[in-house]
């Protein structure tokens, strides 16, 4: 009879929701790394624009550049809160990664033991099998020397 993990339903339903969290966890980091693009693009655009009014002799539009400026800075700090809560969001989905790594390897552990008892049962099974099939095969030889004895 071979090998059945009784609890074999739970753990792929543990495996299952770890790769479930593993994508959660891309996702986050995704996220992350969308945010940081957005901030280095947001970066570019007020070197840009610094760049531009340093190059520029129109001194009528200073007060322009200087609100789009303030504009862009406040755009900064509202992406740079954005990023501050999805790494927020990315260290709990990694923290419920770690936990379901926990829950499955508790289960694989489990399967392992019980794996390990089943073969030390099947070995002691086959040995009492071969114990008991030396015993008959003793038994009819001494037997069988019985009748050649009383044959003589």
């Amino acid at each position: 009879m071979p090998f059945r993990y009784r609890l074999q339903k739970v753990l792929d339903f543990r495996i299952k929701k770890k790769e479930e969290q593993l994508q959660e966890v891309i996702k986050a980091k995704n996220e992350v790394d969308r945010i940081q693009g957005l901030i280095d693009d947001n970066n570019r655009e007020i070197a840009g624009v610094i760049h531009t009014m340093r190059t520029t002799n129109d001194y009528r539009q200073m007060d322009a550049y200087d609100k789009y400026l303030k504009h862009l800075y406040v755009k900064g700090e509202e992406l740079e809160r954005q990023k501050q809560e999805a790494i927020e969001k990315l260290e709990i989905e990694k923290q419920k990664l770690v936990e379901r790594e926990q829950e499955v390897k508790v289960l694989e552990k489990h399967k392992e033991k019980m794996l390990d008892a089943y073969k030390e049962e099947q070995k002691i099974i086959e040995n009492k099998t071969l114990s008991e099939v030396a015993v008959q095969k003793y038994f009819r030889l001494k037997q069988e020397r019985i009748e050649e004895e009383g044959e003589d």
